[in-house]
């Protein structure tokens, strides 16, 4: 499965965290993470993360082309939810991520509960599915 990674400035030490505890069942999938984050992850538990560019750069845009173009099976994304001044250009890209999953039916966890309730179905193979409508995956290159 192809897993994308977000976690806001706030939220990074927190998706580390997770990361590590869930490290057995993320290493047996392909992750992509914003720049920073994939950093972070990638030193505290040594899986192989493929490094996309920083949020502020565009990397949230990367993984929501991504999505739109069906390469990604599972979004986590640990948003700062602190009440924000207006509108601001970032909450034009969060719309459009999770707009993005609902249109292309990709799982989406944007807390720590719904993280670990998808990283067990992925466990236990609840997700296979993703595979047969993801083009990109083994099951679809055989």
């Amino acid at each position: 499965m192809e897993i994308a990674i977000i976690a806001h400035d706030v939220k990074k030490e927190l998706i580390t965290q997770f990361c590590i505890a869930y490290c057995g069942i993320l290493s047996k999938h392909n992750i992509c993470a914003t720049g920073i984050t994939a950093k972070y992850i990638s030193e505290a538990t040594g899986l192989k993360i493929e490094k996309l560019l920083s949020g502020e750069q565009g990397g949230e845009e990367q993984i929501a082309s991504r999505i739109e173009y069906n390469e990604i099976d599972v979004l986590i994304y640990f948003r700062d939810t602190r009440p924000s001044m207006g509108l601001s250009e970032h909450d034009e890209i969060e719309k459009k991520l999770l707009l993005a999953c609902d249109r292309y039916n990709v799982p989406v966890a944007t807390n720590i509960a719904t993280a670990e309730i998808i990283i067990m179905a992925l466990e236990r193979g609840d997700l296979d599915w993703r595979e047969l409508v993801n083009p990109k995956s083994s099951y679809n290159r055989k």
